[in-house]
């Protein structure tokens, strides 16, 4: 199901933890494996537990309390926007208005391709940066603007 480059991600994640707490390296299994899938289906979450040696019902408690996996297909670039309060006071809300406009899309959809999928965060802990969003969870652009959106969009294409 994942391949060998992922596993060993795994097994080097395992090392950080004592054989009888390999449970602890969920967080980081489920990554690597949405990161390789670019989502985590049931099937690849028990399979995760199996190689984990967990309980299934432990590795999908984990996948459904955090944003950050995705239990259905996203788009290659999933733009998570921040609309708490501090990214709202700053002009959040005209982003989302701007990505929906430039994307063809609404919050929470993907673009026909398959390129692009919005979705709502809550605060990432960077206010003095707002209004602000990931891409793909790992990249925080900041201080946004239409015209900045803009210019990361071209970037992703």
């Amino acid at each position: 199901m994942l391949s060998p480059e992922s596993l060993a991600r795994i097994d080097k994640e395992l090392t950080k933890y004592p054989e009888d707490h390999r449970q602890s390296a969920v967080m980081s299994a489920l990554r690597i494996a949405q990161d390789e899938l670019g989502w985590l289906s049931k099937d690849t979450i028990a399979f995760i537990a199996d190689y984990l040696r967990i309980p299934a019902i432990a590795a999908l408690e984990v996948a459904t309390f955090y944003n950050m996996y995705e239990l259905e297909p996203v788009g290659q670039h999933k733009i998570t926007v921040c609309t708490n309060i501090s990214c709202m006071l700053r002009g959040s809300d005209e982003i989302v208005e701007h990505l929906e406009a430039r994307l063809g899309i609404h919050m929470g959809e993907t673009t026909p391709d398959g390129k692009f999928t919005i979705k709502e965060g809550e605060c990432m802990g960077c206010c003095g940066g707002a209004p602000l969003f990931h891409i793909n969870n790992k990249q925080m652009c900041e201080n946004l603007t239409p015209e900045k959106v803009d210019q990361i969009l071209e970037g992703l294409k």
